[in-house]
């Protein structure tokens, strides 16, 4: 007999709702984007900001472009020592870039609020 795994969704899925409520407007707020997506935002934005492809941040990282390119699509969870090696790449610090991605989820939860669709991050220094 096959065993069955045992499988964790990363987001919560909401469960099915009654028929009824169905043709209803859906009126809950989007998921809160995960770190590693608000991360990845942030780390390309400050690369674009300074003029570099992939190639040259990520040799100055230690990384390949593709891995780099990953963890700017939200696709790889980088360790601590992998982001401080990009915020140093990028000329910030580890404290600096944590601040700036925690001021992007901010700003999220806050223009989230009383929106009902997709809200871009704001990705200011």
């Amino acid at each position: 007999m096959a065993e069955r795994a045992r499988v964790t969704p990363l987001r919560r899925v909401p469960p099915p709702q009654p028929l009824l409520q169905r043709s209803l407007p859906e009126q809950s707020p989007p998921p809160e984007p995960l770190w590693r997506e608000v991360l990845g935002q942030r780390l390309r934005a400050l690369r674009l900001r300074q003029r570099e492809t992939l190639g040259q941040t990520a040799g100055r990282a230690g990384i390949s472009p593709q891995y780099l390119s990953e963890i700017e699509r939200g696709r790889k969870e980088p360790s601590s020592e992998m982001i401080a090696a990009l915020a140093g790449a990028l000329g910030t610090t580890l404290t600096g870039l944590t601040e700036q991605v925690a001021g992007d989820l901010r700003r999220h939860q806050g223009a989230t609020a009383g929106a009902s669709g997709p809200v871009m991050l704001a990705l200011a220094a």
